[in-house]
């Protein structure tokens, strides 16, 4: 049978497209499709999402009664069709339908149970925030970076050394009021604001997977300050990089680390993980190609997976000279280990700007200021994403046109445009 292309649109969200895939496989999708289905959305975006979920209800409809798919396929078929009339319902504010799938989705998990899964909402059983986090983590794992991982079992760990005892099964508005405040003890804004996200995602996996009945964590988070640990350099200051690094020694790593970050914004560890083949020619533009491989390079998501182009002459970048240096580099561009290659790199972005360690500007404020760039030069958003490898958050994006790429000439435009204005 051969499908429409919104049809095969759909069908590649949902996975369908792989008919190797297994149930487990499928399920996983499916969990990602509802879990986003329950998020936040604008008065004006509300229509736009109700008609999205429509039309994939139908595109979903008619490959089933047309197509020829696997039992575990048929399967999601049948359970997507649910999610994605249960995400109209949500957006017409009766969200139980979908929470009940998500739970069935969890609870549905080839694992063995073990005698801690058996705590359910309505078991007189108490059970506290670190016994939670076992569970969310135990789910977690295998769906998830190394390095993400890590860092939610350090929150967690955070989280329940502060909740200590507590019953989350009977805790009250006040317990998570005094939780915050001590969170706020002696720690940043923005680490604040880290943890009390990781506990609302725990508590909301809990509610939809039936260990809790409710939550009273919503509303916590800092807003004001929040933004404002991480200064972006301003034009004059990433110029004053720039010269520093463009009067380095055309054999010095670092002038081509910190020129890297000034022209892409890609994140420190982004740029630690470049080979001499990630620098290519795509379209006859020079690009640093952004990936993960079966060689162990880790990214922050799929969104970060990208092609960045190189503009030649901004702040006096010499793109032959760069390409000469990686010409010389075989294998990884940058040799050291990590600590060797971070710290350095920071000492010689603060160096031309007298900054002292410790600052609200580090490495990743480049990415702030090129952001700041391609604001200012009136860049669409999906194309300024498409260049700092965000995510837009809008299900058209993200997830219908997901497997579409803005292309490369068409982001070298815009970055012409930035460095230019």
């Amino acid at each position: 049978m051969q499908f429409s292309k919104d049809i095969l649109k759909t069908l590649a969200v949902f996975h369908l497209d792989r008919p190797e895939a297994s149930w487990e496989d499928l399920k996983e999708r499916l969990k990602e499709i509802a879990e986003d289905a329950l998020q936040g959305h604008s008065e004006d975006s509300r229509g736009l999402y109700m008609e999205i979920y429509d039309q994939m209800s139908n595109h979903l409809a008619e490959a089933a009664s047309l197509g020829r798919f696997t039992g575990s396929q048929q399967r999601a078929i049948g359970t997507g069709q649910r999610v994605l009339r249960a995400a109209q319902e949500r957006l017409e504010g009766r969200p139980q339908e979908l929470t009940e799938i998500i739970g069935e989705l969890y609870c549905s998990t080839s694992v063995a149970p073990s005698a801690s899964l058996s705590v359910n909402a309505s078991s007189t059983d108490p059970i506290t925030f670190e016994g939670l986090s076992e569970l969310f983590i135990k789910e977690r794992q295998g769906n998830v970076e190394g390095s993400t991982l890590k860092a939610i079992q350090s929150n967690c760990r955070t989280l329940s050394g502060l909740l200590g005892d507590l019953n989350i099964k009977t805790h009250t508005r006040a317990d998570m009021v005094a939780l915050k405040e001590r969170v706020m003890d002696g720690r940043k804004v923005l680490t604040v604001n880290k943890l009390l996200t990781q506990l609302s995602t725990v508590m909301d996996w809990a509610v939809n997977n039936g260990f809790l009945e409710r939550s009273y964590d919503k509303g916590l988070k800092i807003e004001k300050g929040a933004d404002s640990e991480r200064r972006p350099f301003s034009r004059d200051e990433v110029a004053t990089i720039m010269d520093h690094a463009n009067a380095l020694p055309a054999t010095d790593w670092k002038r081509w680390a910190l020129s890297l970050g000034v022209l892409t914004g890609a994140r420190i560890g982004e740029l630690y993980q470049l080979t001499q083949d990630d620098i290519k020619q795509v379209d006859g533009i020079t690009v640093i190609d952004i990936n993960k491989d079966e060689k162990g390079k880790t990214l922050k998501n799929d969104f970060s997976v990208r092609q960045v182009p190189l503009v030649d002459g901004a702040y006096g970048f010499s793109l032959k000279t760069f390409l000469e240096w990686v010409a010389s580099e075989p294998g990884n561009l940058f040799k050291a280990k990590a600590h060797y290659f971070n710290k350095p790199l920071n000492e010689a972005l603060r160096e031309p700007l007298g900054l002292k360690a410790g600052s609200d500007q580090s490495f990743h404020s480049l990415r702030h200021s090129l952001s700041g760039l391609l604001k200012a030069a009136a860049t669409p958003e999906v194309i300024a994403q498409s260049i700092t490898g965000h995510s837009s958050g809008n299900i058209t994006y993200d997830l219908y046109a997901g497997s579409q790429r803005v292309p490369v000439g068409t982001l070298h435009e815009a970055l012409v445009k930035a460095f230019g204005d």
